[in-house]
């Protein structure tokens, strides 16, 4: 029973690193910009299948095939978010958000149907970070694999933590989201700080990618479940809040580990909705409030 709770956890835990760093990456984009780019979640998709077919590159018998390979899908990955900014967001800037939205639509479709048409809709088996092992503690057995996914995405957060808060660029970019104009009156480059930002929340949904690809597996379809999880975790976490939507990634994985355990993992899609639409009724401006006449 206590192994049973304690491998519960773990799971909960490990989703939750997904989505966390999915739903980071999704708010630094509406905080640089303060428009929606809803062709995260596909990039996040993307990022998995670029660790697939990287993983294929590799050895057989190495021991951590998926720490290998990460720091080239984000590399990659980063370049595509460049390449998404180029497209979607800088022919754009000075039309209305909702022009942002839907070019970052159909930049996702892009990706969507591409990969679909390129490798087919069939779901793909991404490379371990280390082996398959389990970690015995008190006579608990927890699965190597989920420890490392925990793991890397809690210094990839920590990363962006002193990324934000501690650098140069952190402090430009929070200069840039508040007032543009000021920004550039002082000499930050927005358009480079913005397409940076760009690059990094792909780079994250690609970590992203890469972990769930192992785990639970990665398909051309994917790309739309995430970015609605990292949605509802910027909407539960106050929108624009980049640590709250941390937090309510991990509320969100918590939530459908449990109730999945329970009952079933359709029966946990649909009660976290009711969930949602239960805390905008309280608290519309998210569990960490910020002024609603930001949201998208």
């Amino acid at each position: 029973m206590i192994e049973a709770a304690a491998q519960l956890a773990v799971n909960a835990a490990a989703l939750g690193a997904v989505y966390a760093l999915v739903a980071l990456g999704f708010v630094l984009v509406i905080t640089a910009v303060g428009a929606v780019n809803f062709a995260h979640g596909e990039l996040a998709m993307l990022g998995g299948m670029v660790a697939v077919g990287a993983a294929t590159l590799l050895p057989t018998d190495l021991p951590v095939p998926g720490l290998l390979v990460l720091p080239a899908v984000m590399a990659v990955m980063a370049v595509a978010g460049l390449a998404v900014a180029g497209i979607a967001y800088a022919p754009l800037r000075r039309a209305p958000p909702t022009s942002v939205f839907i070019a970052t639509i159909a930049v996702g479709l892009v990706i969507q149907h591409g990969v679909n048409a390129g490798i087919g809709p069939e779901p793909r088996l991404g490379p371990p970070l280390i082996d398959a092992g389990v970690l015995r503690f008190a006579g608990i057995g927890l699965a190597h694999q989920q420890l490392a996914t925990i793991a890397t995405a809690a210094m990839l957060i920590a990363g962006v933590h002193v990324l934000l808060q501690r650098t140069r660029f952190g402090r430009r970019l929070r200069a840039a989201a508040q007032d543009p104009e000021m920004a550039r009156a002082i000499g930050i480059p927005v358009r480079v700080t913005v397409a940076v930002s760009f690059a990094l929340a792909a780079a994250l949904a690609g970590a992203a990618g890469l972990l769930m690809s192992n785990q639970y597996l990665v398909d051309p379809s994917d790309g739309s479940l995430l970015m609605l999880k990292a949605y509802i975790a910027a909407v539960i976490g106050g929108w624009g809040r980049i640590w709250g939507a941390a937090i309510g990634a991990f509320a969100i994985a918590v939530f459908e580990t449990l109730i999945a355990a329970v009952a079933s993992y359709l029966v946990a899609e649909a009660l976290l909705y009711v969930v949602v639409l239960a805390v905008l009724a309280v608290r519309p401006q998210g569990l960490f409030g910020e002024a609603a006449g930001r949201r998208a």
